[in-house]
């Protein structure tokens, strides 16, 4: 695991160079990473345009498989906004030294993440213990991989003992099925595939419990967000609207353009988003959120990771990690 994660870090470290290329002045156009199987309300203003219109540039939009590639490619200067990225991607970017910082909590949910046994082992949390040994797909890095090292550590689990083999959700859901690995972790679509081969060890329920929390952020580059505020406050205000206008009437129709846009049919986005919460903007800037807990919450994930070998070091706070500009910015808009 130290290996692969290493490398990560190392490479986003290396293309840092790119970001100063990119605010070297105010965007004519910006690129947005964003997950496919992931239906969100801001997909049906994507859809709309109405990010377009409101920022006044071109969006682009480019799908990844992790947030680990979303933190290279906006080291790289290739992606301006990530949106749902996980804390961990971003956590581990920022302890190598990555100055990205989160401007939105982009969505909470801990049943949307989790680990699925293998159905032919019979392994349950009831003797848990007996994963030691076995065979794991996690996408490291990820809220997945943050998840799969806490729950290990709960059931009394060596990792060490574990063959930890790096896969994107989609890919570890193919092998679970297979019978390549014993168990698999994952998000999203990957994990609602896991799910007919195997089952969970414990529900989003049982993980908030454990101090397991799940959440996406949108992230920026800091010197992106620097020169271009006026565009980041538009940005996760449009996505706030889209949020909203969710929350007061989710239609059939709105249902259908999110779940076409994620590439998902319509049952499987029914049943995803239906796990989803998206807090409001003024709930983000309160102490729960942004105006506190997630900076202290990332410094939990990241002593969790230092502990377990897969990163080097933390940051002392991760509070400057943490930009409300934005969001303070669009609640007056």
């Amino acid at each position: 695991m130290k290996n692969i994660t290493f490398a990560t870090m190392t490479a986003a470290a290396a293309l840092m160079s790119g970001q100063a290329a990119m605010a070297d002045g105010h965007l004519d156009e910006i690129t947005v990473a964003y997950f496919l199987e992931w239906p969100m309300p801001m997909l049906a203003a994507k859809a709309s345009g109405a990010y377009d219109e409101a920022l006044g540039v071109t969006v682009n939009w480019v799908s990844f498989e992790t947030g680990t590639a979303m933190s290279a490619a906006m080291a790289s200067g290739d992606v301006q906004i990530a949106v749902s990225q996980g804390v961990p991607p971003f956590v581990i970017a920022a302890s190598a030294g990555q100055n990205l910082q989160v401007i939105d909590v982009a969505v909470s949910y801990s049943e949307n993440d989790n680990c699925v046994v293998r159905s032919d082992l019979g392994i349950t949390k009831e003797n848990a213990g007996e994963l030691a040994g076995m065979k794991a797909a996690v996408p490291l890095g990820t809220a997945a991989h943050y998840g799969f090292l806490r729950q290990m550590d709960h059931f009394g689990v060596d990792i060490s003992t574990i063959e930890v083999v790096d896969m994107d959700p989609p890919t570890g859901s193919a092998a679970l099925a297979q019978g390549a690995v014993d168990f698999a972790c994952g998000y999203g679509g990957g994990l609602a595939t896991m799910k007919e081969s195997g089952n969970v060890l414990l529900t989003g329920a049982e993980k908030e419990e454990l101090g397991i929390l799940v959440f996406d952020v949108t992230s920026a580059p800091a010197a992106v967000i620097a020169e271009n505020p006026e565009i980041m406050a538009k940005f996760v205000k449009v996505t706030a609207d889209a949020n909203a206008a969710w929350a007061a009437d989710p239609t059939e129709e709105m249902l259908q353009v999110i779940a076409d846009e994620s590439g998902q049919d319509l049952e499987a986005a029914r049943g995803a988003i239906s796990t989803f919460a998206f807090p409001t903007i003024e709930e983000q800037l309160s102490e729960r959120w942004l105006g506190g807990n997630a900076a202290t919450f990332m410094k939990g994930v990241a002593d969790v990771f230092v502990e377990a070998g897969s990163i080097p070091s933390a940051l002392e706070s991760y509070v400057d990690t943490v930009n409300t500009g934005p969001l303070t910015d669009a609640s007056k808009m």
